[in-house]
C-alpha cells in the first residue's frame, strides 16, 4: 500500500531524489507552477492565497510587475549579473537610492556592507565586526531568538532542534530572557544588568547584544518600545554594540521600513535580507555606523555578495517608500488582521488563543498541543498557505505579502476561520 501511495504522490520525484532535509514541501504537499501577487497555483491549476510570503522574502508579492519590468530590461540590455564586490552601475544606483529614500529621511547614518546573499551572512558579518571592534568574544542574545543556520548564527539561536543540527558545541554566546519571558511585570533589562554589574555572575561583558524587535520564528514575541529603549540605554552604559536583526521583520513587515523606528532607537549594526532583495532574489545588507566600519579589505567576503539582479530589484522596491502611504496601508491591514484574530480568540475559547504581533506579522498562539499545526493543515486543504512558529509550533502565523489587496486579505481570513471551525469539530 505504501509503495502504491508513493508512486501516485505528487512529490514522488522529490521523495526519491531530494534530501530528507526538505521541510516546507511536507506542509504544502503539492507542486507549485505559477505565482502572482498574493496567489499561487499548483500544476493542477488549484489556486492558493499566500499568507506565508516566502517566510518574509516576498513582501512585495510574487512576480511584482514593477520590479519584473526592471529586471527584464536589465537582462535584455546585458547588464552585469555577477561582480563580487566590484563597482557596477546597478550597485551604485541602489546605494544612492537607499541613502536618499531610506537613511536620509530617518536621519540614520550607516555604511552599507554586502556580506553575501542570505540573512545568516548578514548576521555572521555583524558578529565578526562586533568582536573586532570591541576585542571581546561573547555575544548576548535572547530566549526564542532565531538568527540563522550557520554556526555563529546558531550559537545565538534559541531553538533546541535547530541548535542540535550544528553537531558541535555552540560557544561564545549567552542567552538572556526576552521581553515578557517571565511575564509582563518582570523587568528583564534590569535582570540582565544585574549580571553585568556582578563580578561573580560568571557572565563576561559581551561584544554585542543582538535582538529581534519581533521574534518571528520564535513565536511572534513582540518587544515593547520601552524595553527596546531601555536595552539601547543599557548598551550605551556598558559600551556594548547593539545589533538589530531585521531580516524577517524589516522592509515594512511591521509597518515602518525598519521595525525599530517607532521605538526611536539607533542600533549600531542592522541586519537585512529576505525582502531587501525585492523580488525574492537573494540579497543581504549589513548596516554599520561609520565609526565601527573597521574592516580590512577582503576581511569578510563571499562569491555572491555582488548579486546585481538583487541590486536592480531592491532599487525598484524602494519606490514603495518614497512617502508614508505604503506604511499607512500596512498598518491599516495589520489592524484588520488584529481585530479578526481577537474575534477568533473570543469565538473559540476552547483553543485558548492569544493574539500577538505587529503590522502584517501577526498570529494567534493556540493553547492546545498540536492544534496550531492542524489548523494550518486544514487551511492548506482549503487553499491557504500559512505556517506555524514558536518553539513547539504553537502559533498560527499570518504573514501575507504587504501588497495584498482587501479582497485577498478577506479571502484568506475567511479560509482561516473555516479552518478553526473544522479543527474545533475534530477536538
Amino acid at each position: 500500500m505504501k509503495v502504491a501511495e508513493e508512486l501516485h504522490s505528487p512529490l514522488k520525484v522529490f521523495e526519491a531524489l531530494e534530501s530528507e532535509v526538505r521541510s516546507y514541501c511536507r506542509s504544502f504537499p503539492t507542486v507549485f507552477a505559477k505565482a502572482s501577487g498574493y496567489q499561487l497555483w499548483d500544476r493542477d491549476g488549484r489556486e492558493y492565497v499566500d499568507f506565508f510570503a516566502g517566510a518574509g522574502a516576498l513582501n512585495y508579492g510574487h512576480n511584482n510587475q514593477r520590479i519584473k519590468a526592471k529586471l527584464i530590461d536589465y537582462l535584455m540590455e546585458d547588464g552585469i549579473t555577477h561582480s563580487l564586490d566590484m563597482a557596477t552601475e546597478a550597485k551604485e544606483k541602489l546605494l544612492e537610492r537607499f541613502h536618499e529614500v531610506i537613511l536620509k529621511p530617518r536621519n540614520l547614518h550607516y555604511k552599507v556592507m554586502f556580506p553575501g546573499p542570505t540573512g545568516t551572512n548578514s548576521v555572521e558579518s555583524a558578529l565578526k565586526l562586533a568582536r573586532k571592534v570591541t576585542g571581546r568574544d561573547t555575544i548576548m542574545s535572547f530566549t526564542n531568538a532565531f538568527h540563522g543556520m550557520t554556526i555563529g548564527s546558531l550559537s545565538i539561536t534559541g531553538n533546541e532542534s535547530k541548535r542540535k543540527g550544528a553537531g558541535i558545541p555552540l560557544t561564545n554566546s549567552i542567552s538572556m530572557p526576552f521581553d515578557g519571558y517571565f511575564g509582563s511585570e518582570a523587568d528583564t533589562v534590569s535582570y540582565i544588568e544585574r549580571f553585568l554589574e556582578d563580578n561573580g555572575s560568571g557572565i563576561s561583558l559581551p561584544a554585542a547584544i543582538i535582538l529581534e524587535t519581533v521574534q518571528g520564528e520564535g513565536g511572534i514575541n513582540v518587544a515593547s518600545f520601552e524595553w527596546l529603549r531601555n536595552m539601547e540605554e543599557l548598551c550605551r552604559r556598558w559600551n556594548i554594540l547593539l545589533i538589530v536583526d531585521d531580516v524577517q521583520v524589516g522592509c515594512g513587515r511591521t509597518g515602518p521600513f525598519f521595525s525599530f523606528e517607532p521605538a526611536g532607537i539607533y542600533p549600531d549594526i542592522v541586519c537585512l535580507s529576505k525582502s531587501i532583495g525585492g523580488y525574492g532574489i537573494p540579497l543581504a545588507m549589513t548596516l554599520i555606523k561609520p565609526e565601527y566600519d573597521l574592516w580590512e579589505p577582503g576581511e569578510h567576503n563571499g562569491t555572491f555578495r555582488g548579486h546585481n539582479l538583487g541590486f536592480v530589484a531592491a532599487t525598484e522596491a524602494l519606490s514603495y517608500w518614497e512617502d508614508d502611504q505604503f506604511s499607512r496601508e500596512i498598518l491599516e491591514k495589520g489592524e484588520k488582521v488584529r481585530l479578526f484574530l481577537e474575534m477568533l480568540a473570543q469565538q473559540y475559547p476552547e483553543m485558548a488563543g492569544e493574539v500577538r504581533g505587529r503590522g502584517l506579522i501577526q498570529g494567534i498562539e493556540i493553547g492546545v498541543d498540536g492544534l496550531a499545526e492542524k489548523i494550518c493543515a486544514a487551511a492548506f486543504e482549503r487553499g491557504l498557505i500559512m505556517e506555524t512558529s514558536g518553539p513547539n509550533s504553537e502559533v498560527v502565523k499570518i504573514m501575507p505579502p504587504l501588497t495584498i489587496d482587501e479582497q485577498g486579505l478577506e479571502k484568506g481570513l475567511t479560509v482561516l476561520e473555516e479552518s478553526f471551525e473544522r479543527c474545533k469539530q475534530m477536538m
